[in-house]
């Protein structure tokens, strides 16, 4: 009786071990302790910066002033003063000098005005003046002066209405939306160096425990660097949406924005900014970390990819105060820079839609020669351990 013909397994596709790749990336860095705290202090960090926006926006510009002995029309006085100097006047009337004396030395008020229709008016401060004489004593002046046209029988027409034409009527909203995307730059910025350090770490870990022999026995380089990129980058994506409709929830309930639009519109931006923009620096730290087997070398080989985004972020600040500036236009088309000066240019209006495209396609374009270059590096350089293995000889490798 002849044996039972075998018949061959199918090996899994390319995708699927692609997929197997990315499913551990994530399983073992949700687990993963200082992932989970990261992302504790940047939620920490964000819900911080709506509290301190809140407790800047509740408090009020207010003087109090105490009178002695004042009128309807010096109370009235007082408080258009303040209209013109951009402060709400709080009148409290006092009986007599002592009671309004005692007030000022408490605190109760920030100054108190002694005989205001006298012909020396006095002014109690605790120290220092400042904006509550300048309230009073144009007050004070003003009222002086209406009571004389009366008493001379001159009386004034009521004074023209000046009509305010703003020549760029959207300047405070492009501010705004600008603040908002440096926020967010500054999140993506975070979000990008992280989970890029993750993949070279995640790439230096397997080398050094001979962990990638394994799996470069039943997988292609190129299968496993996909994963990796794809696992974290779906990880890292998703923490930047959780931050992002966290802080765009916040910043609506509590009126920390006039712009709900553009503000969602502006979030929605850079999130679209770090999938690119992750794809160029993970490629890139994972083909430098390649170069390396122990972790007290990665530092050596990822220090000038790090200083790339942090330049980026530097402009991106420069830039939402000068959207037009030379260095922000030029930086804005330049991969690498492109994912954090191009959402504050956008945010702030500055920014054609042929820029945009531009700076994606440009953005894409090196991001094709960065994973291409990036796989054969790392390929070449993922089976050599022991010392730091020279770039050359890393194509050489592969070629």
């Amino acid at each position: 009786m002849s044996a039972p013909a075998q018949t061959g397994v199918k090996p899994p596709s390319a995708a699927r071990m692609v997929r197997l790749v990315a499913a551990r990336e994530v399983a073992t860095r949700i687990r993963d302790k200082n992932f989970l705290v990261g992302s504790a202090v940047l939620l920490l960090l964000v819900l911080g910066m709506l509290v301190f926006q809140v407790a800047i926006n509740s408090g009020t510009d207010s003087t109090s002033i105490g009178v002695v002995g004042g009128s309807s029309q010096l109370s009235t006085a007082l408080e258009g003063q303040g209209d013109a100097l951009g402060t709400e006047v709080e009148v409290v009337d006092y009986d007599d000098e002592a009671a309004a004396r005692a007030a000022v030395e408490q605190g109760d008020v920030d100054g108190a005005l002694l005989s205001p229709s006298g012909a020396q008016p006095e002014l109690l401060v605790e120290s220092d003046g400042g904006q509550v004489e300048s309230l009073v004593r144009g007050a004070v002046q003003g009222l002086s002066m209406d009571q004389q046209l009366a008493e001379a029988g001159v009386q004034l027409q009521a004074p023209p209405e000046v009509d305010v034409v703003a020549l760029d009527p959207d300047a405070d909203a492009d501010l705004e939306a600008a603040i908002v995307a440096l926020i967010c730059v500054a999140v993506l910025y975070s979000l990008l160096v992280l989970f890029a350090q993750f993949v070279a770490q995640g790439v230096v870990e397997e080398k050094s425990s001979r962990v990638v022999e394994l799996l470069l026995a039943t997988m292609r380089p190129w299968q496993l660097l996909a994963g990796k990129i794809i696992g974290l980058g779906v990880l890292g994506l998703a923490q930047m949406v959780v931050v992002a409709v966290i802080g765009v929830a916040g910043a609506l309930a509590f009126d920390v924005v006039d712009l709900p639009g553009r503000l969602i519109g502006t979030v929605l931006t850079a999130v679209a900014w770090f999938v690119l923009g992750y794809v160029f620096y993970a490629s890139i730290f994972a083909a430098a970390a390649s170069l390396v087997s122990r972790q007290e070398d990665l530092g050596s080989v990822l220090t000038p990819a790090t200083l790339l985004p942090v330049v980026g972020l530097v402009i991106a600040i420069q830039a939402a105060q000068d959207p037009t500036s030379t260095l922000a236009t030029v930086t804005s088309y330049i991969p690498g820079l492109s994912p954090m000066v191009m959402p504050v240019r956008q945010a702030a209006g500055e920014a054609a839609v042929w820029e945009v495209g531009l700076a994606v396609l440009l953005m894409l374009v090196s991001i094709a020669v960065i994973v291409r270059i990036g796989g054969r590096i790392y390929a070449g350089a993922l089976l050599r351990t022991g010392g730091k293995v020279k770039l050359r000889d890393a194509l050489r490798a592969e070629s």
